[in-house]
């Protein structure tokens, strides 16, 4: 039979053949099976070199390779060079193009892949059972190369079950003990993700109100119903605080509403740059959970969403600047379309134009950095180093993602206190002063004397807590370690606490004895009122002189009982006179022997049970009876306290026989006893708590507002390196302090400020609640820039107010909020955790500005005057790796 026209002689398709067939593998070409027995025929036929032999083989026919002629599925354990052979593509398409191939019978293409240590083509694909999640009932076969990739199987899944092309999809597999497993790297081959013959992939479509299917979504619901027919403004959803998580939901509400990041997400474009090999990203985890959280909050069908995707991000951080600047980065890895680092060596300045280091220096960074988030936040520094010994210059240029601006502090710091003077007479006195906060004690005191006329050094400063001493300050002490929230009380005295000569300055304690319970002979003190600093003149260190001083001091507020009053009593008492000082009473370093028992402390107890495991309380030290001493009856007056030595906490009493004195070596702590009747009768509450105001308290100094001008002045400032921060000079070969200055050369499309608000320092912690102002409109940066203007139309530095993140609070307990720019209807609103509401542009300038996020007006997009239309698919779910199926 002679072969058709244009078909070249059997020689030479022999020829041809044997050359093709003669080429080696290569990975990702295409091979076809071809049925031996034909093969053989087709060889004797060209060998034969008549090309009408009785051998010629008619159509290619495959039928004997196929278990059936209606599902075309290849016989399972084929064997090569006996029941087929493989050829190259091009032999196969000139053997069909001289033969043809059998009426209906597909070719069965098979790929080469690139096995570790060979490569060979793929007889038997995998065959994969592709189903839907709603209906895991009904899956479809397909074959896929073992170096297809997964987003080759969403693919297919796509096309078999006619899935919207605006429709988001995502694949899972089901394992052999039936869990799933989500496909999340659409780039890695079905090999790589070890998907086997048999295996059924699962694909799902996400919900149009952005969650999906396999994640339970987290919404806040007044009711189901409500909830399925809630439609909303896109971006206006609250996030549900999870315990302490105010700061989180108050970055990623600023960040939801940064227009170019927001759309990059919605319109999925961050599919496609995915890092799933980058050691320094979370592979994608944090790009798809962001995704699937901004999807959910400008779905427009949510209140309030249930943040899970912080769960990425921990805990550590409790600050919405420091979680924002750990969130971008985060982003930033899993996004970077850089995947595989380059080495790059860093080059100085070295005299060069500033022009060409700052190119090269961002050439640089986009060789290692390239991602959505250097696109949108990243700008230049130019940092200038010069050393204060030889004078060398350093120039350099960084990258930055935020400007930390600090704020400009005053040197001083207001401080309330209390005044007490020694005059019992006078009422405590609150001042407010002026002192510096690189002060010490001594400082504090010198100015409150400008107020109270006593003099400085007979002053004592007191930390008062719970009714004791909580610390007495030296007056070379720093300031610093008092903080604004101490209650200081600062007393006026003549001595101090172990000053050899002169005055002894106790500490005194006010306590009441509570009542015996019943079966209870002990009892138990509690301390009460302002604890007192009482300088006692050690020539009257006896303890019925110590009654009387102290009787004195408190006089204002205690009363005396009256002469005759049934507070008398009578006593055999000795012929001597009770009320006669002794010199040896709280005497230092001598002790002589006195009566247990006797002297008024003691005389006051008789009768009581004892206090709870406490020493009796010293007696007033007089001569011992004798037998032959007369006795005598005599009328005293009942004590309305007693005198015992405590430590420094007030609470358990310091070790102390009778008659012994105080040992001066450690500081003595004196309590005030009080029976509670006694304390009920002769102590007035309101009057010993009754202070007065001095004038100094009227003036109130307002803290004057600063612009935001002047912030970024102040971080453009030369300044000093710390210590603690050197700089080491090539030329001097040592560390210096160098003096260091920040410019700004170029700025991204949007700029974060971040305003520093909390300074900390070795002792001291605050936050500055300094209103600065800041534009809403026309924030103009280009006064600022140094970068030279030499383009015709100079690049626009004029920015725009897009969102707002508010710290209220001090540092330990404060609260962050959000204001921020809706993208699509240019409408602010107040974010506060769950509640969302409408805000004026007038009160978005408060003194709670911490984070401020510019974008640059060029860039910025009107507000629709209707309805935005929204890509359907801009939606998203909870991030979950897990999924229930039946």
């Amino acid at each position: 039979m002679a072969a058709a026209g244009g078909v070249p002689g059997l020689e030479a398709q022999r020829r041809e053949v044997e050359a093709a067939e003669q080429r080696g593998l290569r990975a990702g070409e295409r091979w076809y099976l071809l049925e031996n027995h034909w093969y053989q025929q087709w060889k004797e036929y060209v060998e034969s070199g008549d090309q009408n032999s009785s051998s010629f083989p008619g159509h290619i026919n495959n039928s004997e390779l196929f278990e059936d002629l209606e599902s075309f599925r290849l016989k399972e354990r084929l064997v090569e060079s006996e029941e087929y052979v493989l050829v190259p593509e091009d032999v196969w398409n000139k053997l069909v193009s001289w033969y043809g191939l059998e009426h209906d019978q597909p070719p069965i293409e098979r790929k080469v892949v690139e096995l570790p240590s060979t490569q060979k083509v793929e007889v038997y694909p995998v065959e994969l059972y592709l189903c839907q999640h709603n209906d895991l009932d009904s899956p479809v076969t397909a074959q896929f190369s073992r170096v297809d990739t997964i987003d080759t199987v969403l693919q297919e899944a796509r096309h078999q079950f006619e899935v919207p092309p605006e429709d988001e999809t995502r694949v899972w597999v089901k394992n052999s003990d039936g869990s799933c497993e989500r496909l999340r790297n659409i780039h890695m081959t079905v090999l790589d993700a070890c998907l086997s013959t048999g295996q059924v992939v699962i694909m799902e479509t996400r919900n149009k109100d952005g969650t999906w299917p396999s994640s339970r979504p987290h919404v806040m619901r007044n009711s189901v119903e409500d909830e399925e027919l809630y439609r909303g403004q896109p971006g206006v959803c609250g996030l549900t605080n999870l315990g302490n998580t105010c700061f989180m939901n108050s970055a990623f509400q600023c960040l939801s509403n940064v227009p170019p990041l927001t759309e990059y997400f919605l319109n999925n474009h961050y599919l496609g740059e995915l890092n799933f090999s980058n050691p320094l990203g979370m592979k994608g985890e944090i790009a798809e959970a962001y995704a699937d959280l901004v999807k959910q909050a400008w779905s427009g069908h949510h209140r309030a969403i249930v943040p899970r995707f912080f769960k990425f991000l921990g805990y550590q951080q409790h600050d919405a600047q420091e979680l924002l600047s750990f969130l971008l980065d985060g982003l930033h890895e899993d996004l970077n379309r850089v995947k595989r680092k380059e080495y790059v060596e860093l080059r100085d300045a070295a005299g060069r134009p500033d022009e060409e280091v700052a190119e090269e220096a961002w050439r640089n960074h986009k060789r290692r950095n390239d991602s959505i988030i250097v696109d949108i936040f990243h700008g230049l520094f130019k940092s200038t180093l010069v050393c204060p010994a030889c004078g060398k210059v350093s120039v350099t240029f960084d990258p930055f993602c935020y400007l930390s601006a600090p704020l400009p502090v005053s040197q001083e710091r207001t401080m309330e206190l209390f005044f007490i003077y020694m005059d019992p007479r006078r009422k405590p006195q609150q001042h407010r002063v002026v002192v510096p906060k690189a002060g010490k004690v001594l400082d504090l005191c010198v100015a409150l004397a400008k107020h109270t006329g006593v003099p400085a050094e007979q002053m004592m400063v007191a930390d008062v807590f719970s009714h004791r001493f909580y610390k007495l300050y030296q007056a070379d002490e720093a300031l610093s370690c008092i903080l604004d929230r101490d209650d200081i009380f600062v007393y006026e005295v003549v001595g101090g606490l172990a000053e050899p000569g002169g005055a002894l300055v106790l500490p005194v304690y006010l306590r009441e004895r509570a009542p015996p319970r019943d079966g209870d002979p002990g009892y138990g003190v509690v301390l009460f009122g302002h604890p007192l600093l009482v300088s006692v003149p050690r020539a009257q260190l006896s303890w019925d002189a110590l009654y009387g001083l102290l009787l004195e001091r408190l006089s204002r507020y205690v009363r005396r009982p009256e002469s005759g009053s049934e507070e008398e009593e009578e006593e055999e008492s000795e012929e001597e006179h009770l009320y006669c000082p002794q010199a040896n009473g709280l005497s230092e370093g001598e002790e002589e022997e006195a009566a247990p028992g006797e002297g008024p402390a003691s005389q006051a107890e008789e009768g009581s049970s004892g206090d709870s495991g406490g020493p009796p309380s010293p007696p007033q030290a007089t001569p011992p009876p004798t037998a032959n001493r007369p006795k005598r009856k005599c009328r005293r007056q009942r004590l309305l306290f007693t005198v015992r030595p405590v430590n420094a906490n007030g609470t358990s009493e310091r070790p102390a026989l009778p008659g012994e004195g105080f040992a001066l070596h450690a500081q003595p702590y004196i309590a005030i006893d009080w029976d509670s009747d006694m304390k009920k009768r002769y102590y007035d509450e309101e009057e010993a708590e009754g202070y007065v105001k001095h004038e100094c308290m009227g003036h109130v100094q307002r803290r004057q507002p600063v612009k935001l001008r002047e912030c970024v002045e102040l971080f453009t400032t030369v300044e000093t390196l710390e210590e603690e921060n050197p700089w080491y000079c090539p030329t001097c070969k040592r560390h210096q302090l160098a003096t260091k200055k920040l410019d700004l050369w170029a700025l991204p499309e949007v700029l974060i400020i971040h305003l520093k608000r909390f300074s900390y320092t070795r002792l001291a912690r605050e936050k500055l609640d300094t209103l600065v102002e800041f534009p809403i409109r026309d924030l103009d940066f280009s006064d600022f820039i140094i970068k030279p203007r030499v383009d015709v139309a100079p690049a626009p530095h004029k920015y725009d107010l897009i969102a707002v993140s508010n710290h209220y609070g001090s540092l330990r307990d404060g609260h962050y909020t959000t204001f921020a720019r809706n993208k699509d209807s240019g409408q602010w609103f107040y974010f506060d955790d769950s509640s969302v509401s409408p805000v004026a542009e007038a009160q978005i300038e408060s003194k709670a500005a911490y984070v401020l996020f510019y974008q640059r007006q060029d860039r910025i997009r009107p507000p629709c005057t209707a309805p935005c239309p929204r890509p359907p698919d801009a939606g998203g779910g909870c991030c979950s790796d897990s999924m229930e199926v039946d």
